[in-house]
């Protein structure tokens, strides 16, 4: 239990105090006197021989200690400042002539005034840098009306050091939170206004004369973290989340893993004033910030894989579509060169997707043509980029190799304007898929994939040039990255919708798109489709198990 109690009883058994004067050094001392209607008339004279009294025993000067004293109820009053008086007699004088206010309790008004106004120096507190101690008496009989707690924890931090003095109905609770640490030495009760006066003959002999000591300012403390003076000596502190050693002075961290109620399912890892939970290589903390599961470590590394990566626990694997082969690196595959197709990428280059992103969508598209057989007679790759307007970056016909086509990709800068998705359809449909463009005569049965990849909604009408792509002949594919619309690229998505659009939540995860993209155009097999069923996240919820599949014309 905090706090000072006194019972009558033993103060009759005590001999009064010799009545001494403070000479240890200087304070600059304001009392902060609750004068609401609670406090009745003849308690409030023994207040005011409370302040006399402790006054009287006080060495007072200007060089010396000074004195102030403030009055509050609903509001505050100044009733002399710390450079008003020099004299006790002057002092006393105006403390006699205190009318009280006798409203309400705003204790915390009063603490932000004393913290604005009574210890500045145009009131006469010495400047900060003398280091002579600032204290503030604040004498209460009952529970404030107003918050307390941060004005007082702004005061401290101020540099005030502040005791919190209760008299029969104050609030044990409230004088804690206002009063200056150790709180044993700051907070007092006592138990009627008759035994005040007593009581601050002791005050002032045991707390403000010693108070003017600080016995860390020598520095010859050896604290490891916080020196407190307190009554003429100091104590070592610890910061949050340390323990004092037996030393006294020296601290060690608490480790709160060893309470064993941490619960992490595989490390914890201590921390000042708490732990955290960490996983093993190969797995990945859940939302719990508890339990761990195996990493997909496809998604996070740049993992090489031409077609697919497997994650396992720890590790990964490469995988080849059905009918090739993995080769010796354990990366590429063998593949089948017996089918074209003209492929167009359509990519979004508007504003929300950030520079950054624009170069992640860059590998995402160099990842696909990776897989893909191009040559002139084979497989053709064409590049849109779209925004406020639409720029083809290279037609179906430029580029007749891999290397040259990813180059290109590379070199390809943002544009960071709109998102008008439906252009790009059309420009796509009128342009990209012409004959003037590289796209092969529709009597050739060459597929025309198109694929349009996006972030955002888009801001213009994307039904019409979507329909009549489709019309054409184009098997269309839409992935959704990030804000992108669900019923935007079902809209795009050729049928069967639910395996012709992919979603991503954001840029980084973008790997299990890619691995279920890569085409296997070999007759008979997957180029009935791009292979490689999945499960997606769409907004938080399961869209659906698909199977990635671009239709083709029958071979």
């Amino acid at each position: 239990r905090l706090g000072l109690y006194f019972d009558p009883g033993l103060l009759s058994l005590l001999s009064p105090p010799p009545a001494v004067k403070c000479k240890t050094g200087p304070l600059d001392i304001v009392f902060v006197i609750d004068s609401s209607r609670s406090v009745r008339p003849f308690e409030f004279e023994t207040m005011r021989r409370f302040l006399i009294d402790i006054i009287q025993n006080l060495e007072v000067g200007p060089n010396a200690t000074r004195v102030g004293v403030i009055q509050y109820s609903s509001q505050v009053q100044n009733i002399f400042s710390l450079k008003t008086f020099f004299k006790r007699a002057d002092m006393e004088k105006a403390i006699n002539s205190i009318v009280p206010l006798a409203q309400g309790t705003m204790t915390g008004l009063a603490i932000q005034y004393a913290m604005n106004l009574a210890f500045t120096v145009q009131e006469g507190a010495r400047p900060l840098h003398k280091k002579i101690p600032r204290v503030a008496v604040i004498v209460t009989d009952g529970r404030p009306q107003d918050r307390v707690t941060e004005v007082a924890a702004q005061a401290r931090g101020a540099g005030i050091e502040i005791y919190a003095v209760g008299v029969q109905r104050a609030d044990m609770n409230s004088l804690r939170a206002m009063a200056s640490h150790p709180l044993e030495e700051h907070v007092f009760l006592v138990e009627s206004f008759d035994l005040i006066q007593q009581f601050g003959k002791q005050f002032q002999d045991n707390q403000l004369c010693l108070s003017a000591i600080d016995a860390c300012a020598d520095g010859k403390h050896g604290c490891e973290h916080q020196c407190v003076s307190s009554r003429g000596s100091y104590t070592c502190h610890c910061r949050t989340g340390y323990n004092l050693n037996q030393d006294k002075k020296t601290c060690t961290m608490i480790n709160y893993c060893n309470f064993g109620n941490h619960s992490c399912q595989h490390k914890c890892m201590s921390i000042p004033n708490g732990y955290y939970c960490r996983c093993n290589d190969g797995f990945t903390l859940q939302a719990d910030g508890k339990a761990c599961q195996a990493s997909d470590i496809c998604n996070g590394i740049d993992h090489g894989c031409e077609f697919k990566c497997v994650s396992t626990p720890g590790s990964y694997h490469c995988v080849c579509p059905e009918g090739q082969q993995l080769h010796a690196d354990g990366k590429t595959c063998n593949k089948c060169k017996s089918s074209h197709v003209d492929l167009v990428l359509v990519i979004d280059g508007s504003k929300s997707v950030r520079p950054q992103n624009f170069e992640v969508v860059k590998q995402f598209v160099n990842q696909i043509v990776d897989f893909l057989d191009v040559s002139a007679h084979g497989t053709r790759v064409g590049l849109v980029q779209y925004s406020s307007r639409v720029r083809t970056e290279f037609p179906l016909n430029q580029y007749k190799t891999a290397e040259d086509i990813k180059k290109a990709v590379l070199k390809v800068e943002y544009m960071e304007k709109g998102t008008m998705t439906g252009l790009a359809l059309k420009h796509m449909l009128e342009h990209s898929f012409s004959e003037a463009e590289g796209a092969r005569p529709l009597s050739q049965n060459i597929p025309r994939i198109g694929l349009v990849f996006t972030d955002g909604r888009s801001q213009d009408d994307i039904a019409e040039w979507a329909r009549k792509a489709k019309e054409s002949g184009i098997t269309m594919f839409a992935v959704g990255v990030g804000k992108a619309v669900e019923e935007e690229l079902r809209e795009i998505a050729s049928e069967p919708v639910e395996q012709h659009f992919s979603y991503s939540a954001d840029f980084s995860t973008m790997t299990h798109i890619v691995d279920n993209l890569k085409v296997n155009i070999c007759p008979g097999r997957c180029w009935q489709g791009l292979c490689g069923g999945f499960t997606q996240e769409f907004r938080g919820r399961t869209v659906a198990s698909v199977t990635f599949r671009i239709q083709a014309f029958p071979s």
